[in-house]
C-alpha cells in the first residue's frame, strides 16, 4: 500500500492468486524524476523549511504517479523519484500512462514553483526521464531489507535520460520505444544519443502533449523542427541554419534551437568526420 495506489491494492486483494512479488521479466515503462539544482536549494534553506519544501514536492509527485495514472511508486532517492507502470498490476498502455504522468508532474511542479516563490523559497524545476522495454521486476534486496523494484538496461536508460534533459533544455525526455508505444502524444525529437554503458544509439523525444489536444501552431512547429533536424543530419548547413534561425525567432525561449544553432556553427568551422552518424555521445552518467 505504500507504493501501489489504494484502488490497485483492492483489485489485487479481490484475486490474490493472480499476483506475487516473485522475480519476472516483462515489458514495462519506468520513470526517474529529479529536482534541478537541489544542492543549491538545500544550502539556501533552513532545515525545517527544506524539509517542508521537499515533502510538498514529493507528495505532489507521488500523488500524480499513484493516484492519477495508477503507477507503482518505487522509491525516493534523496530528491529523486523512481516509479514504473505495468506491475504488479498489468496495464497494456503502461507507456501512455507513464508519459501522461510525466506531463502531469511537470504541470504540478510549475504550480508548486509559483507557491514556493511566493513564500520566498528557491524556484522548483524538475527533469524527467521515461523509457519502455524489457526489465526484471520483483522483490529484490538482501536478507535485511527488500523492495519491489525493476532492474535492467531499459531502467538504466531511463535514468540516463533524466540526467541529460538539462542538456537540451527539456523537462521530459523519453526513449524511442516509449514514443512508439504511446503514439497518441505529440513529440519533439531531441537527438540521437549514445549514452554511457550502451553501444547502440537511441532516438530521444520530448512529449509536447496529447495529439488530439495540440493546437495547429504546436503541430506546425514540430513539423518545421523535424525538417530542420533532417537538414542538420544531411550536413546542409546553410538551409539548416536558416531553418533553425526562423524557429528561434518565433520561439526565442526554446533552448533546443539555440543548442542546435551553436552546433551548426561549430560544424561549419570543424566539419564532422565522413562517417558521422548524427549521434551525440555521452561519456558520463
Amino acid at each position: 500500500g505504500e507504493y501501489v495506489a489504494p484502488e490497485l491494492v483492492a483489485e489485487m486483494a479481490d484475486d490474490p492468486g493472480k499476483y506475487n512479488m516473485d522475480g519476472d521479466s516483462r515489458e514495462l515503462s519506468v520513470m526517474f524524476a529529479d529536482v534541478r539544482g537541489f544542492t543549491t536549494i538545500s544550502e539556501g534553506l533552513p532545515p525545517k523549511e527544506l524539509r517542508e519544501y521537499i515533502n510538498l514536492y514529493l507528495t505532489a509527485m507521488s500523488e500524480d504517479i499513484r493516484d492519477s495514472h495508477r503507477g507503482t511508486l518505487d522509491k525516493y532517492i534523496g530528491d529523486a523519484v523512481m516509479a514504473f507502470w505495468g506491475a504488479p498490476v498489468h496495464f497494456p498502455d503502461h507507456a501512455s500512462r507513464a508519459v501522461a504522468t510525466a506531463l502531469l508532474m511537470q504541470a504540478s511542479a510549475a504550480r508548486l514553483d509559483q507557491q514556493f516563490r511566493a513564500r520566498g523559497w528557491p524556484a522548483l524545476q524538475i527533469g524527467i526521464g521515461v523509457n519502455t522495454g524489457l526489465m526484471h521486476v520483483g522483490d529484490m534486496g538482501s536478507k535485511i531489507r527488500r523492495a519491489y523494484t525493476v532492474m535492467g538496461d531499459a531502467v538504466n536508460l531511463a535514468a540516463r535520460l533524466e540526467g541529460i534533459t538539462k542538456v537540451y533544455g527539456a523537462g521530459i525526455a523519453v526513449g524511442e520505444a516509449t514514443r512508439d508505444a504511446a503514439p497518441e502524444f505529440l513529440y519533439r525529437e531531441l537527438d540521437r544519443v549514445r549514452v554511457k554503458g550502451k553501444n547502440e544509439p537511441v532516438a530521444i523525444f520530448e512529449p509536447v502533449g496529447r495529439r488530439d489536444a495540440a493546437d495547429a501552431a504546436a503541430v506546425r512547429e514540430v513539423a518545421e523542427w523535424e525538417q530542420a533536424l533532417a537538414l542538420v543530419r544531411m550536413r546542409d548547413w546553410d538551409l539548416a541554419q536558416a531553418s533553425i534561425e526562423a524557429l528561434l525567432a518565433a520561439h526565442p525561449d526554446r533552448y533546443l534551437y539555440r543548442l542546435y544553432l551553436d552546433r551548426v556553427v561549430q560544424f561549419r568551422q570543424n566539419p564532422p568526420a565522413a562517417d558521422w552518424d548524427g549521434v551525440t555521445n555521452f561519456d558520463t552518467k
